[in-house]
Protein backbone atom coordinates (compact mmCIF):
# COMPACT_ATOMS: atom_id res chain seq x y z
CA UNK A 1 0.00 0.00 0.00
CA UNK A 2 2.01 3.54 -1.04
CA UNK A 3 -1.15 5.81 0.40
CA UNK A 4 -4.16 5.69 3.25
CA UNK A 5 -7.22 5.50 2.17
CA UNK A 6 -10.33 6.77 3.59
CA UNK A 7 -12.86 4.61 4.75
CA UNK A 8 -15.02 6.06 1.77
CA UNK A 9 -12.74 5.29 -0.53
CA UNK A 10 -12.53 1.96 0.63
CA UNK A 11 -15.92 1.33 0.02
CA UNK A 12 -16.12 2.87 -3.30
CA UNK A 13 -13.64 0.70 -4.95
CA UNK A 14 -14.53 -2.53 -3.15
CA UNK A 15 -18.49 -1.40 -4.68
CA UNK A 16 -16.61 -0.61 -7.77
CA UNK A 17 -15.37 -4.39 -7.72
CA UNK A 18 -18.35 -6.13 -7.05
CA UNK A 19 -20.61 -4.75 -9.77
CA UNK A 20 -17.04 -5.34 -12.26
CA UNK A 21 -14.60 -7.50 -12.12
CA UNK A 22 -15.29 -9.71 -9.30
CA UNK A 23 -19.47 -9.57 -9.95
CA UNK A 24 -20.58 -13.35 -8.94
CA UNK A 25 -18.50 -13.25 -6.21
CA UNK A 26 -18.32 -10.59 -4.11
CA UNK A 27 -21.09 -9.06 -2.51
CA UNK A 28 -21.72 -4.78 -1.19
CA UNK A 29 -24.35 -4.15 1.23
CA UNK A 30 -25.26 -0.77 3.22
CA UNK A 31 -28.05 -2.92 4.63
CA UNK A 32 -28.69 -3.25 8.15
CA UNK A 33 -28.32 -7.31 7.86
CA UNK A 34 -27.49 -9.74 9.96
CA UNK A 35 -26.23 -13.67 9.93
CA UNK A 36 -29.57 -14.91 9.11
CA UNK A 37 -30.01 -12.76 6.24
CA UNK A 38 -27.16 -14.21 4.10
CA UNK A 39 -28.59 -18.13 4.09
CA UNK A 40 -28.57 -19.06 0.56
CA UNK A 41 -26.61 -16.05 -0.76
CA UNK A 42 -23.88 -17.81 -3.69
CA UNK A 43 -21.21 -14.84 -2.89
CA UNK A 44 -18.26 -16.34 -1.86
CA UNK A 45 -17.31 -12.94 -0.10
CA UNK A 46 -19.76 -10.39 1.21
CA UNK A 47 -18.61 -6.90 2.33
CA UNK A 48 -20.81 -5.43 4.65
CA UNK A 49 -20.33 -1.54 4.16
CA UNK A 50 -21.70 -0.79 7.78
CA UNK A 51 -19.74 -2.92 9.53
CA UNK A 52 -16.15 -1.90 9.18
CA UNK A 53 -14.89 1.16 11.15
CA UNK A 54 -11.81 3.46 9.84
CA UNK A 55 -9.99 4.66 13.09
CA UNK A 56 -7.85 6.88 10.31
CA UNK A 57 -6.26 6.74 6.37
CA UNK A 58 -4.10 3.89 7.40
CA UNK A 59 -5.99 1.57 10.40
CA UNK A 60 -9.06 0.43 9.08
CA UNK A 61 -11.25 -2.77 9.72
CA UNK A 62 -13.57 -4.27 7.29
CA UNK A 63 -16.29 -6.73 7.96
Amino acid sequence: IEKGASYEEIKAAIKEAANGELKGILSYTEDEIVSTDLIGDNHSSIFDAKAGISLNNNFVKLV
